[in-house]
């Protein structure tokens, strides 16, 4: 077990927030490793995934797809990559014929998820897909059934699902130790001013823009973290401060979900406004992640005074391995393609409801 994870299970352990692979994690002897083939070899596969599989436990980086020929030589020195494990997206239906690989995780575009998702279920691997699953809901259905059709796992990579302290604020569901909610709040965004006209971020039609890129893990988060579905949604689109530049996607959408029963989140997402935290207002307090999402780490606070320090690693390695441990037979899948369609159908929604400047019912 890595230094850093062992050190942290014994926190977890003592603080009552490590959830998910308690039950494992000092169980399994040493042996069979899922080998994972990154399929996309973008900035966060380069700087999160790849590194993050150097600290795992039960799964490791064995292979590469790419479109990019030019990346190879970099990627098989720094990883020792064997040249039997490296495809490009024209050859990638070779993969169905090697061992070595277990896993295709796709790492692309969320305008090109359905197309290679599919394609790495039809080759009778297993698919980790990266968030935002899809474009919409069939594109959605369409990796699911491809997975079911297959007989191979779907995940999804929602890693805070998988995070500790998030995982400890779901827990309090059980016993509300704070009272009923009142009122949630879930933003997730960061200031900037776009990119390139050329980057996918930028293009519509590739899934770039905030709602895409950082509302889902607002949607996710209020979804998460209080076991309840909104029945319907608001939205708006601010005025654009760089509307030369965001000529097809959004800046900001902020958005209301409405849970029923007076309750009620209030959320946002941005790429040129820097905003991150859940918030759960309850009848005897509160208590909050800020930020929600960090690759640097998610902090717990409540009102009583408790804080919940970040994990001490990379919250990817924790999302690999505990997906590698649902394909080995030794725990469950976290989140599911089901899961994933969710928050692209409640994405769709706020689009929506933006545009029309009316609510929009999700039931």
């Amino acid at each position: 077990m890595s230094a850093f994870t062992r050190r942290r299970f014994i926190q977890l352990t003592g603080s009552g927030l490590l959830l998910a692979t308690s039950s494992t994690v000092f169980a399994r002897s040493p042996g069979k490793k899922i080998g994972v083939a990154l399929l996309g070899l973008g900035n966060y596969s380069g700087t999160q995934l790849a590194p993050s599989l150097q600290m795992t436990e039960h799964c490791e980086l064995r292979g590469i797809i790419t479109g990019t020929e030019s990346k190879i030589p970099q990627w098989q020195q720094k990883y020792g990559i064997k040249d039997s494990n490296v495809y490009t997206y024209d050859t990638m239906d070779a993969i169905a014929n090697n061992d070595d690989i277990d896993v295709i995780y796709v790492v692309t575009p969320p305008g090109t998820h359905k197309d290679f998702a599919v394609k790495a279920a039809n080759t009778g691997k297993h698919v980790w897909c990266e968030k935002p699953m899809a474009m919409d809901e069939a594109e959605c259905q369409a990796i699911i059934d491809a997975c079911r059709k297959n007989k191979v796992k779907l995940s999804v990579g929602y890693r805070m699902q998988h995070e500790p302290n998030t995982r400890g604020f779901r827990s309090y569901l059980d016993a509300m130790p704070y009272g009923p909610f009142t009122g949630i709040e879930s933003f997730s965004g960061y200031a900037g001013q776009g990119r390139e006209a050329d980057n996918w971020r930028m293009k519509k039609a590739m899934g770039g823009g905030a709602l895409y890129d950082m509302g889902v893990y607002a949607i996710n988060g209020a979804r998460f973290l209080t076991g309840k579905e909104p029945l319907s949604v608001t939205a708006y689109h601010p005025e654009k401060m760089y509307p030369d530049r965001f000529t097809e996607v959004d800046e900001t959408t902020m958005f209301t979900m409405d849970f029923g029963n007076g309750l009620k989140a209030d959320c946002g997402t941005s790429v040129v406004k820097g905003f991150n935290h859940f918030k759960a207002n309850c009848k005897k307090g509160w208590y909050q992640l800020k930020p929600m999402q960090s690759y640097s780490g998610v902090t717990g606070t409540t009102s009583d005074g408790k804080t919940f320090p970040p994990l001490d690693g990379k919250q990817q390695a924790l999302q690999m391995d505990n997906d590698a441990l649902a394909i080995l037979g030794e725990g469950p899948a976290l989140v599911s393609g089901e899961e994933g369609l969710k928050d692209i159908r409640i994405v769709n929604a706020i689009f929506e409801a933006a545009r029309t400047g009316k609510e929009v019912s999700l039931s």
